[in-house]
Protein backbone atom coordinates (compact mmCIF):
# COMPACT_ATOMS: atom_id res chain seq x y z
CA UNK A 1 0.00 0.00 0.00
CA UNK A 2 1.36 3.31 -0.82
CA UNK A 3 1.83 6.38 1.38
CA UNK A 4 0.75 9.58 0.55
CA UNK A 5 2.14 12.28 1.53
CA UNK A 6 0.52 15.07 0.06
CA UNK A 7 -1.03 16.18 -2.78
CA UNK A 8 -0.43 19.71 -4.92
CA UNK A 9 -2.39 21.24 -7.29
CA UNK A 10 -2.16 24.55 -9.41
CA UNK A 11 -3.71 26.12 -12.06
CA UNK A 12 -1.68 29.09 -14.73
CA UNK A 13 -3.67 31.47 -16.62
CA UNK A 14 -1.73 31.44 -19.83
CA UNK A 15 -1.92 34.78 -21.48
CA UNK A 16 -1.02 36.34 -18.22
CA UNK A 17 2.09 34.29 -17.53
CA UNK A 18 3.25 34.56 -21.17
CA UNK A 19 2.95 38.09 -20.78
CA UNK A 20 4.80 38.12 -17.59
CA UNK A 21 7.66 36.42 -19.43
CA UNK A 22 7.34 38.92 -22.46
CA UNK A 23 7.95 41.81 -19.68
CA UNK A 24 10.66 40.39 -18.24
CA UNK A 25 12.82 37.15 -20.28
CA UNK A 26 15.08 36.84 -17.71
CA UNK A 27 12.38 35.39 -15.52
CA UNK A 28 12.66 32.16 -17.92
CA UNK A 29 16.22 31.32 -17.02
CA UNK A 30 15.58 31.94 -13.36
CA UNK A 31 12.58 29.71 -13.31
CA UNK A 32 13.75 27.06 -15.20
CA UNK A 33 16.15 24.72 -16.29
CA UNK A 34 18.24 24.68 -20.42
CA UNK A 35 16.13 20.93 -20.54
CA UNK A 36 12.61 22.70 -19.03
CA UNK A 37 12.74 25.51 -21.92
CA UNK A 38 14.17 23.21 -24.69
CA UNK A 39 11.41 20.77 -24.13
CA UNK A 40 8.91 23.81 -24.12
CA UNK A 41 9.67 24.46 -27.32
CA UNK A 42 8.83 28.08 -27.58
CA UNK A 43 5.11 27.03 -26.14
CA UNK A 44 3.90 29.78 -23.44
CA UNK A 45 1.62 27.12 -22.26
CA UNK A 46 3.78 24.22 -21.66
CA UNK A 47 6.51 26.57 -19.94
CA UNK A 48 3.29 27.70 -17.90
CA UNK A 49 2.36 23.96 -17.01
CA UNK A 50 5.87 23.04 -15.84
CA UNK A 51 5.44 26.74 -13.57
CA UNK A 52 2.33 24.80 -12.61
CA UNK A 53 3.96 21.89 -11.88
CA UNK A 54 6.73 23.25 -9.71
CA UNK A 55 4.18 25.14 -7.30
CA UNK A 56 2.24 22.02 -6.94
CA UNK A 57 5.33 20.53 -6.22
CA UNK A 58 5.62 22.91 -3.39
CA UNK A 59 2.68 22.08 -2.26
CA UNK A 60 2.84 18.51 -1.84
CA UNK A 61 6.01 19.56 0.94
CA UNK A 62 3.57 21.87 2.24
CA UNK A 63 6.08 24.70 1.35
CA UNK A 64 5.19 28.22 -0.08
CA UNK A 65 6.54 29.99 -2.40
CA UNK A 66 10.57 31.01 -2.13
CA UNK A 67 11.01 27.85 0.03
CA UNK A 68 13.37 26.19 -2.58
CA UNK A 69 14.43 27.88 -6.55
CA UNK A 70 12.05 26.80 -8.97
CA UNK A 71 14.72 25.77 -10.85
CA UNK A 72 15.66 23.56 -8.46
CA UNK A 73 12.20 21.48 -9.42
CA UNK A 74 12.73 20.45 -13.00
CA UNK A 75 9.88 18.87 -15.00
CA UNK A 76 11.54 15.88 -17.56
CA UNK A 77 9.59 14.49 -20.11
CA UNK A 78 10.35 10.81 -20.91
CA UNK A 79 10.56 8.71 -24.05
CA UNK A 80 6.93 8.05 -23.84
CA UNK A 81 6.40 12.08 -23.40
CA UNK A 82 4.95 11.42 -19.91
CA UNK A 83 6.06 14.15 -17.26
CA UNK A 84 8.26 12.82 -14.55
CA UNK A 85 10.16 15.48 -11.39
CA UNK A 86 13.95 15.80 -11.06
CA UNK A 87 14.39 17.43 -7.77
CA UNK A 88 18.14 19.57 -7.33
CA UNK A 89 19.38 21.23 -4.30
CA UNK A 90 17.11 22.52 -1.64
CA UNK A 91 14.21 21.18 -3.33
CA UNK A 92 15.61 17.51 -3.21
CA UNK A 93 16.63 18.68 0.70
CA UNK A 94 12.88 19.68 1.28
CA UNK A 95 11.88 16.19 -0.41
CA UNK A 96 14.06 14.17 2.04
CA UNK A 97 12.68 15.94 5.18
CA UNK A 98 9.39 15.03 4.23
CA UNK A 99 10.43 11.13 3.65
CA UNK A 100 9.12 12.08 -0.11
CA UNK A 101 10.92 9.27 -2.52
CA UNK A 102 8.29 9.20 -5.56
CA UNK A 103 6.83 11.22 -7.28
CA UNK A 104 3.97 11.45 -9.57
CA UNK A 105 2.99 13.99 -12.01
CA UNK A 106 0.09 15.17 -14.48
CA UNK A 107 0.12 18.29 -16.68
CA UNK A 108 -2.55 19.56 -19.08
CA UNK A 109 -3.07 22.99 -21.05
CA UNK A 110 -5.32 24.41 -23.35
CA UNK A 111 -4.35 27.93 -24.95
CA UNK A 112 -5.60 29.36 -21.56
CA UNK A 113 -4.88 27.50 -19.04
CA UNK A 114 -2.23 25.17 -17.81
CA UNK A 115 -2.46 22.91 -14.71
CA UNK A 116 -0.37 20.88 -13.27
CA UNK A 117 -1.44 17.68 -9.74
CA UNK A 118 1.55 15.91 -8.41
CA UNK A 119 1.35 13.35 -5.71
CA UNK A 120 4.34 13.04 -3.53
CA UNK A 121 4.69 8.86 -1.60
CA UNK A 122 7.19 7.80 1.17
CA UNK A 123 9.01 4.86 0.74
CA UNK A 124 7.92 1.20 -0.12
CA UNK A 125 5.88 2.60 -2.53
CA UNK A 126 6.76 2.06 -6.54
CA UNK A 127 4.12 4.41 -7.23
CA UNK A 128 2.20 2.14 -9.19
CA UNK A 129 -1.03 1.99 -8.46
CA UNK A 130 -2.30 -2.10 -8.63
CA UNK A 131 -5.29 -2.00 -6.81
CA UNK A 132 -8.64 0.20 -6.94
CA UNK A 133 -8.35 0.91 -2.76
CA UNK A 134 -5.21 2.87 -3.12
CA UNK A 135 -6.03 4.77 -6.14
CA UNK A 136 -9.65 5.59 -4.49
CA UNK A 137 -7.43 6.55 -1.07
CA UNK A 138 -4.98 8.93 -3.77
CA UNK A 139 -8.56 10.02 -5.22
CA UNK A 140 -9.91 10.90 -1.83
CA UNK A 141 -7.05 13.05 -0.92
CA UNK A 142 -7.12 14.85 -4.33
CA UNK A 143 -10.50 15.92 -3.67
CA UNK A 144 -10.23 16.50 0.11
CA UNK A 145 -7.16 18.85 -1.02
CA UNK A 146 -9.42 20.45 -3.52
CA UNK A 147 -12.29 21.13 -1.14
CA UNK A 148 -10.29 23.06 1.33
CA UNK A 149 -8.62 25.32 -1.74
CA UNK A 150 -4.92 23.62 -1.47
Amino acid sequence: MSDVVGVGIDLVDVDRFGATITRRPSMVTRLFTPREISDAGGHPERLAARFAAKEATLKVMGCGLGAAPFSSIEVERGESGAPSLLLHGRAAELARERSITQWQLSLTHTHRTAGAVALGFTSGTDGDFTSSETMDEVLGQVLRELEHGN
